[in-house]
């Protein structure tokens, strides 16, 4: 396939590109900047200049593309606190691209996240790929929007993410802030007894389940991916300081964003999450280090 990647030149990107390719895929990757051109280039994909508010330029790309994988988000606007204007810029983006899609049975991979699941009232067990909810929320309207796109003659499915993707390729994330703000404090925390539990996924893993939904998922597809179903916070804050050489200590929740910044909410939340119906559905199996593991190979721990 020709596959046109938004976001190729980021985290998850410099993953899902070189997956891609060593298919037998042909890569076209959104290159927002010189710099990003220049990394996509370099995994061996061809470059087109332009951002998630060039909406021309996604709809011909799909259109011209034999399938779709929407990466790119606008962090930057979610880290500042605008949440409301980081759903819109990702939902205007996707419906660029299922214009360029629409009645063609091509494949259109989405990307959200499981913390929706929390938003959306899933409380007490892990939440599932059935798991759906009616509007109105964070990253919701747009998961909505693709698994819709079945009913316009699009192959469309959502990869909902744990707010953990770890790796070595993994320099801006979740845990990379965790980290700092360790490092700034001099203590790695956890809120409460830290018993709530966060989803993780290796990056190489997600990777491998977004090519997979590319192949073969069917129209309409929720998938989740989540390798460890939920790692409790007060293990990953221990982990933390055990590398850093800090002690790990409980604090309050009025204390949180003091400590965790933008992070203060998602720090308390407890998301776990079973991945079985998409092992089951697609075959993924997760092969790489799990969060904890991967926390003590020290690569997150090697620069200040």
């Amino acid at each position: 396939m020709r596959v046109f990647v938004t976001g190729a030149s980021g985290h998850l990107g410099s993953a899902v590109v070189p997956e891609l390719l060593s298919a037998g895929h042909q890569v076209v990757g959104l290159a927002r900047s010189a710099t990003s051109a220049a990394a996509i280039e370099k995994l061996g994909a061809q470059a087109h200049r332009g951002d998630l508010s060039d909406l021309d330029v996604l709809r011909d790309e799909a259109a011209a593309a034999d399938g779709v994988i929407h990466l790119a988000f606008r962090h930057d606007l979610m880290i500042n606190g605008d949440l409301a204007g980081a759903a819109k810029a990702d939902l205007d983006a996707l419906t660029a691209l299922a214009d360029g899609l629409a009645g063609s049975g091509k494949p259109l991979v989405g990307t959200g996240g499981t913390a929706m699941l929390v938003m959306g009232g899933i409380v007490g067990r892990p939440g599932t790929e059935r798991d759906t909810f009616p509007s109105g929320g964070y990253r919701i309207d747009a998961e909505n929007f693709v698994a819709g796109l079945a009913s316009r003659g699009v192959r469309s499915s959502v990869v909902r993410l744990a707010p953990t993707v770890h790796s070595s390729l993994d320099h801006f994330g979740f845990i990379t802030a965790i980290i700092a703000s360790a490092r700034r404090k001099g203590y790695a925390a956890y809120v409460g007894d830290g018993s709530n539990r966060w989803p993780a996924v290796h990056t190489l893993d997600a990777a491998v389940l977004y090519r997979l939904a590319l192949e073969k998922a069917p129209a309409g597809t929720r998938l989740h991916g989540a390798a460890d179903e939920g790692v409790p916070f007060q293990q990953i804050a221990t982990a933390i300081g055990d590398n850093l050489g800090i002690p790990a200590r409980s604090i309050s929740p009025a204390e949180a964003n003091d400590h965790f910044g933008f992070l203060g909410s998602f720090a308390q939340m407890d998301n776990p999450t079973s991945s079985a119906l998409t092992r089951e559905l697609l075959g993924w199996t997760p092969t790489h280090p799990g969060l904890i593991a991967d926390l003590h190979e020290g690569h997150y721990f090697r620069a200040a």
